[in-house]
């Protein structure tokens, strides 16, 4: 059976304007073309936006996605790999957390710098705002994971 991008977006629970995004990053490949020029899909195009959207959304990065289709894609090799991936995946998060935590003390410190509605003049977390920022900590960069992207 075959299908337009419509029923694709439909039958995946993913907008068109996504399905093109994921066709120019190469992880969906682009559908074949009817006589009109319309990009038609199948069912194995369903199914590969599942498994990226279900990547997703689990905050994978992209290039981690296109890894583990490669996995999928050669479906006899030694999953060590795909092991090793997700692995990588869990330290990424427990670290994001970690940072998420740190964030969320920083900005509790900076809320009791204003205990009562005040002019905006007198308010504490105005005034701290605007001083300089502590410098930031630099981070050692995952090998796979591409940070900023989620």
């Amino acid at each position: 059976m075959t299908m337009k991008i419509g029923e694709l977006a439909k039958a995946s629970s993913t907008p068109a304007e996504t399905i093109r995004f994921y066709e120019r990053e190469g992880l969906l490949h682009e559908g074949g073309r009817t006589e009109g020029n319309f990009r038609i899909y199948d069912q194995s195009h369903v199914e590969r936006l599942i498994f990226v959207r279900h990547c997703r959304s689990l905050d994978m990065a992209l290039d981690e996605i296109r890894q583990l289709l490669r996995f999928k894609e050669s479906s006899l090799q030694n999953c060590a790999g795909v092991n090793e991936l997700l692995d990588d995946h869990i330290g990424h998060v427990a670290k994001r957390i970690g940072e998420l935590l740190a964030l969320e003390q920083q900005l509790k410190l900076l809320r009791q710098r204003c205990g009562q509605a005040t002019e905006v003049q007198a308010c504490g977390i105005i005034e701290s705002l605007s001083e300089e920022p502590p410098a930031p900590q630099p981070s050692p960069r995952g090998r796979r994971h591409v940070q900023g992207t989620h």
